[in-house]
């Protein structure tokens, strides 16, 4: 299962991208929001530069043509880049015309199953579902992710799913076991995933005895 970020912080994206475990990011209009007041287009550029996967970022528009003639200019700005584009009725004809372009579209705010292979019916390159905000109703967010990967398999098509709305490192664990492609995870989420107390005790542990026995912080 592959990481992305989902962020618009582009000192949080060179810093997932330096670890080595992000291979892509996905924004949406309230995480470019909490950037300020920025250059929409030179930011989405400039973390495309960053990334090496695809990007994603979102349209505002409400109906299809309005969609369609933004996804277009999105698609300009760098050869990463992916529209992210809502799962509703113009949503879908909206993905149905861009895949036709060959524009890679990802159907964001996912909820369903029946959304996911509408998603896929219509080309979509990713399909997200949004595993928290599920869970935040009362639904199992990751059993909606489970169901498309199935779904997806077992027809052989080649939309991939992001596993969105991760809200804690078990989301991950639970998004590799049902086999979600991807989990877009916010930048404090991809921290904790490496954090274990158990690891801390060990490195203590470990310079501890050699600083005890070697008289020395360092090993050369």
């Amino acid at each position: 299962m592959k990481i992305f970020l989902d962020t618009a912080n582009v000192e949080h994206i060179r810093h997932g991208v330096r670890l080595g475990v992000v291979t892509g990011v996905t924004t949406n209009p309230s995480l470019v929001s909490k950037e300020g007041k920025v250059d929409y287009r030179k930011l989405v550029q400039e973390i495309c530069s960053i990334v090496p996967g695809p990007v994603s970022t979102e349209v505002l528009g409400k109906d299809v043509e309005t969609m369609v003639a933004e996804a277009r200019e999105i698609a300009k700005w760098a050869k990463n880049i992916v529209v992210k584009i809502p799962a509703s009725l113009e949503g879908v004809e909206a993905t149905s015309l861009l895949s036709r372009e060959n524009i890679k579209v990802n159907l964001t705010l996912c909820f369903s199953l029946n959304q996911a292979m509408l998603a896929a019916a219509a080309g979509a390159t990713f399909v997200s579902p949004f595993v928290g905000r599920l869970d935040d109703i009362g639904e199992d967010g990751m059993n909606v992710v489970a169901d498309i990967v199935d779904y997806l398999e077992y027809y052989g098509l080649p939309t991939k799913v992001i596993a969105a709305s991760i809200r804690h490192p078990q989301h991950c664990v639970t998004a590799a076991k049902a086999g979600a492609h991807i989990a877009t995870v916010p930048y404090e989420i991809l921290l904790q995933m490496i954090q274990h107390p158990l690891t801390d005790i060990g490195i203590k542990r470990f310079r501890d005895d050699w600083r005890r026995v070697m008289g020395s912080e360092h090993l050369l």
